[in-house]
């Protein structure tokens, strides 16, 4: 996973101009923060001066260790839901200048700065000057939730109330669809309620909630079914809650392995399931500018989720919150 970085460690020194501070897994459950040489944009880039990061669930295997990966990881991986405002203007960038306050797909956020392509790089508008705004997960949501094809009085089971399901509670609710929130931790179901969710199911026992998702829809199972754990056991479920040629989409980031799925369910009720994870980064793009426009148009607010904030010398405490989720907890920030 260790790239290469232009960067050079040198010692601490007083200008803030002329050092980029970053976090350094230096092995599994153990971060340090090293300042390093303020890098300079290339042909088409742009400096971003981050204000923060989002801290994302994708990182728990790192964090936690895997045989794959490679330590020390790159100063600033894995923080890849930044925004800020750009301070230095790489040669040739023709629609973007010093000053202004975007968010950017980033791979090394967890950092003081970090470097952008152009295209990369979305503007953020005056009604969010002064707010967090991590634009890749806020355009995670609006990417899933247009691959849902969600219609008016349609019946949708959201799997998972962590901050991705809660604004799929909100987006959902915004098309007209009734909503079951269907979650593990007490927190998360009065989190999905607030967001609108008409049906709280505690996911505990498997054929208790199959029983309760079969009498709130007579019978008939869910139109649509999202899924966004990430785990084996909440999947399999989710095919089971997914009506007769209905949509299971798979927006839970499945990364730990193979998982055994009951595709005879799959077969029998004709289910559609959609693998809702983009990987082309204009596509990510198109769905950070929706997301700018949903929120702007009340129906999607994220930041009541934003329920933890962390500086940068406390990123070991984001990682635990991160992975041990206690009362409270959906989504952590990171705030230079």
């Amino acid at each position: 996973m260790r790239s290469a970085e232009t960067m050079q460690e040198k010692s601490p020194v007083s200008e803030e101009t002329t050092v980029r501070r970053a976090a350094v897994l230096e092995a599994p459950q153990k971060v340090s923060i090293k300042e390093f040489e303020l890098p300079e944009p290339g042909e088409g880039e742009v400096r971003i001066k981050l204000e923060g990061s989002g801290v994302c669930a994708s990182n728990i295997p790192v964090w936690e260790g895997r045989d794959w990966f490679d330590y020390p990881v790159t100063p600033g991986e894995p923080g890849h839901e930044g925004w800020g405002t750009i301070d230095a203007v790489g040669a040739g960038v023709k629609d973007l200048k010093e000053g202004d306050r975007v968010t950017a797909l980033t791979y090394k956020a967890y950092a003081t700065h970090d470097i952008a392509k152009e295209d990369t790089v979305v503007k953020l508008p005056e009604s969010l000057s002064g707010k967090a705004f991590p634009g890749e997960p806020l355009g995670c949501a609006m990417n899933i939730f247009n691959r849902s094809d969600i219609q008016k009085g349609q019946k949708v089971a959201i799997v998972g109330s962590g901050f991705l399901g809660s604004l799929l509670v909100q987006l959902v609710k915004s098309a007209g669809a009734e909503v079951i929130a269907v979650s593990r931790r007490q927190f998360s179901l009065d989190t999905a309620k607030e967001a609108g969710a008409d049906h709280l199911v505690q996911m505990d026992d498997h054929y208790k909630i199959i029983e309760e998702v079969k009498e709130l829809t007579g019978g008939n199972f869910c139109e649509r079914v999202i899924e966004c754990t990430g785990k084996e056991w909440p999947l399999n479920l989710s095919i089971e809650l997914t009506g007769t040629r209905g949509k299971l989409i798979v927006a839970g980031f499945h990364q730990d392995g193979m998982r055994s799925l009951n595709v005879q369910m799959l077969n029998w009720r004709g289910i559609d399931m959609i693998s809702a994870h983009e990987r082309d980064p204009q596509q990510y793009i198109k769905g950070i500018k929706t997301a700018i426009d949903a929120v702007e148009q009340g129906k999607m607010d994220p930041f009541p989720l934003f329920t933890h904030k962390f500086s940068l010398e406390e990123m070991g405490q984001a990682y635990e919150h991160l992975t041990e989720r206690p009362d409270g907890f959906i989504k952590a920030l990171i705030i230079n």
